[in-house]
């Protein structure tokens, strides 16, 4: 009998416990959970959840994944947390459902955005992203992830119109053929984005000629990721340029597990390429082989696929 009368107690004081936390200590929990966890579970438990959802400080960060739901819910979901922020918006993640309208409402109710990250948006184009430059100057970070429609005249007007830019991912997926090449991206960010310190061109068609015009445009690059960049050899004075220039470098046939999105690809055969038999690899000279070894840290070519890296 004491024992399951103890058992009440200790359920009573637990609820009575997590109820009472300070509001501080509830909005950490509650920055825990995703935007679309918060508006149609959390602040549905009980009015002091319901209170704290509304705290414009927990809408300073707004994280809203595909959920699965319809695109409509989730914009009307969205339109609500930055209604939320109440002007306090620094930084949103969209995944898949993002749209030149919902890019304009951001940008007429979040004016300090600092980190604006897309990340499979098929449906915005260089006409929301203009807003964007236009109306968020003192962005900070950018991320466009696996969203066609963008070209390089919306990168020169981010470039243009947010000088305090530090952090561009302009991400797409790669492949081999057909072969294309295309330092249109490369040249926009060159030119107009000096101050950037982190890159990721994951998947692009820039070529070396593109990459040296990077590195002479951004002179403060740390980080810089080039994997399934196919059309780059990071060999000779180039590659001991990356090496000497940048702190954290990803080569094209680098790791991807730590990529978010799909990054599997064909690679095809050797011989497509170079039906006789020739690649660039003919073309090296001892002082190259050398080089390679000491750049990529390794005494053979384990880590690379022989053929294809060369391969291009």
């Amino acid at each position: 009998m004491e024992s399951s009368r103890k058992v009440v107690v200790d359920d009573e004081e637990e609820q009575r416990n997590w109820l009472d936390l300070p509001r501080d200590v509830m909005c950490t929990v509650f920055q825990k959970l995703d935007a679309v966890e918060i508006l149609t579970r959390a602040e549905r438990v009980c009015s002091a959840w319901r209170s704290v959802s509304k705290d414009p400080l927990l809408w300073r960060t707004i994280h809203m994944p595909d959920s699965g739901d319809s695109d409509f819910q989730l914009w009307v979901l969205c339109r609500r947390a930055i209604d939320l922020s109440s002007g306090h918006l620094l930084s949103i993640y969209i995944e898949n459902f993002a749209t030149d309208d919902l890019l304009r409402y951001i940008t007429l109710n979040a004016s300090h955005l600092r980190c604006l990250r897309l990340a499979c948006c098929y449906r915005i184009s260089d006409e929301g992203l203009y807003e964007v430059a236009e109306r968020l100057p003192q962005l900070e970070e950018l991320d466009i992830s696996l969203s066609s429609g963008i070209t390089k005249d919306s990168l020169e007007a981010i470039g243009r119109c947010c000088p305090h830019l530090k952090s561009l991912k302009f991400n797409m997926e790669g492949y081999r053929r057909p072969h294309v090449e295309s330092n249109e991206e490369a040249y926009a960010i060159a030119e107009t984005m000096p101050n950037l310190c982190h890159l990721q061109l994951f998947g692009n068609k820039l070529t070396n000629e593109g990459l040296l015009a990077i590195l002479d445009g951004c002179p403060h690059l740390e980080s810089l990721d080039l994997r399934q960049c196919f059309n780059v050899t990071l060999v000779g004075g180039l590659g001991k340029r990356c090496a000497e220039q940048i702190k954290d470098l990803r080569l094209p046939y680098d790791p991807t597990d730590d990529y978010p999105f799909e990054a599997e690809i064909d690679y095809g055969s050797f011989d497509e390429d170079y039906p006789s038999g020739i690649s660039d690899i003919d073309f090296m000279s001892d002082d190259d082989y050398d080089y390679y070894y000491e750049f990529s840290g390794e005494s053979d070519f384990s880590d690379y696929e022989y053929e294809n890296y060369y391969d291009l």
